[in-house]
Order: structure tokens, then C-alpha cells, then sequence
């Protein structure tokens, strides 16, 4: 009976100062919103994060020169270290050497990459900077997940004799052929004024906004070493796919023994570097994790504020109801009853602004956020939830205790 008396008395206190109660709910409202939207920012970046490393490969791991360090130039691709001399080039040797499958049982295959820098694509009367230029061999598209949305590959053969054939990104064939990027097959394009003619058209893997993956051209290595290149022997990179995510480690600690051999180097001054998906993938976890701590930190400072907001205004109620107060003790309320009055008073405040900062923060993850898309994740609006109620209960003790501490005549005294 008494609690059911409480609730009377704190829901005819909340609708006696409509327009003070609608504001202090406005506080935890937009805290909780606050909340729920940039928890859901940083779950949504840390899923495009991994969706754009996924759409590089499965399982992939990426061989590539590095500088000696403490060694000086020697022309020819060559490091001098003391008085001793060694290649800092990648080769197709060495890419043979990663097959072995005795000596790297945990590699399912590899790609020989070579890049160009500043490649122009030309079509007619279009043009278009490509992004990402690479030569490479067939299994390149496997190993980096290139699914055909027109046309074909390039064959082995192609890749051996240096074919004049290439593969485009969509967003290519896009600003070369107009929106039917399928008519591109067959065509010719001047890459840098090299004649190419198009053999297959990658489908679209779709932006991360950081940068397209579909703006990409894909040619036999030969061709790239031959054309683009100055003639070099050398690769870029190579990059290695593990039989499985569960080999990862073993397969790049396969690779560094294989060419740690066959470069006459150790751990400590390698000549390569070999970067796991996997490592990335947990680096990149692990940064999104940091960033979506501090975005709830944030957003929790406004859920400090609304609920200093909540104190503040339960304080002044009870200061404008001291007589009220006086009055119920002198006819026999308890120090309970004044206490459960106010501080459900203050809880159903601080829960109506959840509820309303809960819907509204499922509104506010709807929209594309920086080019990202928030993703509400369920255990954030049930944490909400509870900490909105949480709120009403300890900002509203100390104000629900300076009410059931007011003597009788005192507060009958009170103007």
C-alpha cells in the first residue's frame, strides 16, 4: 500500500511541473542516445574494418622488401652489410621456394606482384588514374577473393609470355565505358599509351570510404616488368596464401625460414617483412575497440551531466515542497514513504528519458555516420537501460534524503 501511495505522489509531482520534468527527461535523453549511436559508430567501423580486409583476401600474407637497416646501397639491388654483400630482392625463386611443400606444408599458393606508380587509363575520349596497378599471375585473383562480373582471367601462359591483356576494377571500366562496365570486354585501353585489351571485368567489392578496391588494373607480371617497370627481375611483393586461418603463424614462420636461407639473413636484419592478415586483423580490432571505448566515454560524460541534471532538479522540488513534506510527517508518513516518494519520483524521470534516448538512439544509428554504417548492438540498449534506471536511484538518494530528514515543524515553518 505504501509503495502504490509512493507512486501516486511521484507521478502527481512529475505531471505538477510538466515543462521541468520534460527537460531534465530531455538530459537523459540525450545522453543514452549519445550512448547507444557511438557505440554502435565504433561497432559499425570496427566491422568495416574487418569486411575491407577480408575483401583483400582469406588467409593471405604479404612478402615484401624492407630497408636494411645499418647497411648502405651498393647498386644492382645489392645492401652492403660490413664487408658483407646480399640481395634485397624478391624473386620468382623465391616464390617457387614458398611452394615446397615439404619445406612450407601450411602454403596453399602464391602470387608474384609487381606495382607501378602514376598508370593512366585511356579509352576513347576517357581517362582515369588508376589506383592500384599490379602484374601478377592467375592465382592472384583466387588468393585476393577477384570474383568476374564479365569475361575471363588471364591465362598462366599469358602471365609466362607477357600478353597484352588485362583485368579491370569496376569502378574502372565504370569511368572508361559508362555504366555498362560488362561492354569493356574486348576493348582495347592505353595504359600509360601501352595498347591492352581487356579480358574480364572484376565485380564490384564496394567502397570502404578509405579507399575502392574496385579501382584496380590487373595485367600479367611479364608485361608490367617488361612495360612499366624498367625491365626489373624484381617483385614488389609476394603474396602467400595459408591452407587455413588456423595456420597463419605457421605458414609465415615457413616462409621466414625458407628465405632467411636462401637470403643469407636472421631475425635480425632481414631483408623482407611478412605481414599477416591475421596480425592486422587484430590490430585493427584492437584500435576500434580503443576508439569505441572512448566514444562511450564521451558519451557518458553527458549521461553524467543529464543525471547531475536529475539531482538538481529533485533538490529544488523538495525545497518548493517542504510544507507538503512537514505537513505528511505530521500526520504520520514515515521516513520511508518520503523516501520511495521522491526517489521513484526521480526514477521514473530518469526511465522515460531512457526509454525516449533508447528509441532515439535506434533512429540516430539508422543514418551512414562518416561514411559508415552504426550497427546497434543489443547488450547497449539493455546497458541503457539499467544505467538510466541507475541513474533515478543514486541521483535521487541524496535529494529523497534531505526530504526524510526534514523535521515536522520545521518544514511547517518553512515560506
Amino acid at each position: 500500500m505504501m509503495i502504490a501511495e509512493s507512486i501516486r505522489f511521484a507521478l502527481s509531482g512529475v505531471m505538477a511541473n510538466k515543462m521541468r520534468s520534460i527537460l531534465t527527461t530531455l538530459g537523459i535523453l540525450i545522453g543514452i542516445a549519445s550512448v547507444i549511436i557511438l557505440l554502435a559508430v565504433g561497432a559499425g567501423t570496427s566491422n568495416a574494418i574487418k569486411a575491407q580486409i577480408g575483401k583483400l583476401g582469406t588467409n593471405v600474407l604479404t612478402v615484401s622488401r624492407q630497408t636494411t637497416a645499418g647497411g648502405r646501397s651498393a647498386g644492382g639491388g645489392q645492401a652492403v652489410t660490413g664487408t658483407r654483400s646480399r640481395s634485397t630482392n624478391l624473386t620468382l625463386q623465391d616464390m617457387a621456394a614458398l611452394t615446397d611443400p615439404v619445406m612450407a606444408p601450411d602454403v596453399a599458393s602464391t602470387a608474384p606482384v609487381v606495382t607501378a606508380q602514376n598508370v593512366t587509363a585511356t579509352f576513347q575520349d576517357a581517362t582515369h588514374a588508376v589506383a592500384t596497378f599490379v602484374g601478377t599471375t592467375p592465382s592472384y585473383f583466387s588468393i585476393s577473393n577477384d570474383a568476374l562480373s564479365a569475361g575471363s582471367y588471364f591465362s598462366d601462359g599469358d602471365a609466362t609470355n607477357g600478353t597484352e591483356v588485362a583485368v579491370i576494377g569496376n569502378t574502372v571500366a565504370q569511368d572508361l565505358v559508362g555504366n555498362q562496365v560488362n561492354s569493356a570486354v574486348g576493348q582495347t585501353i592505353a595504359l600509360n599509351g601501352q595498347n591492352f585489351v581487356v579480358s574480364g571485368v572484376l565485380a564490384s567489392k564496394g567502397s570502404s570510404g578509405l579507399n575502392d578496391p574496385d579501382d584496380i588494373v590487373v595485367i600479367p607480371y611479364s608485361a608490367a616488368q617488361d612495360k612499366f617497370t624498367g625491365y626489373s627481375p624484381s617483385l614488389s611483393s609476394i603474396t602467400v596464401q595459408a591452407k587455413s586461418a588456423d595456420v597463419m603463424n605457421q605458414a609465415q614462420n615457413e616462409i621466414q625460414m625458407i628465405l632467411d636461407a636462401r637470403h643469407n639473413v636472421t631475425s635480425a636484419n632481414r631483408d623482407y617483412q611478412v605481414r599477416n592478415q591475421a596480425q592486422i586483423l587484430t590490430t585493427a580490432t584492437t584500435t576500434t575497440a580503443t576508439l569505441t571505448i572512448l566514444l562511450g566515454a564521451v558519451a557518458g560524460i553527458s549521461l553524467l551531466v543529464g543525471g547531475i541534471g536529475v539531482m538538481n532538479i529533485m533538490l529544488v522540488t523538495v525545497t518548493e515542497r517542504t510544507r507538503e513534506i512537514g505537513i505528511r510527517k505530521a500526520i504520520g508518513a514515515s521516513r520511508g514513504s518520503i523516501v520511495s516518494q521522491f526517489l521513484i519520483e526521480s526514477l521514473i524521470i530518469s526511465l522515460i528519458g531512457g526509454l525516449l534516448g533508447i528509441a532515439g538512439g535506434y533512429i540516430g544509428s539508422a543514418f551512414p555516420v562518416l561514411g559508415t554504417q552504426p550497427e546497434v548492438q543489443w547488450w547497449t540498449v539493455w546497458l541503457s537501460f539499467l544505467v538510466s534506471a541507475a541513474i533515478g536511484l543514486v541521483f535521487g538518494i541524496y535529494p529523497a534524503n534531505k526530504a526524510a530528514k526534514l523535521r515536522p515543524i520545521d518544514a511547517l515553518r518553512y515560506e
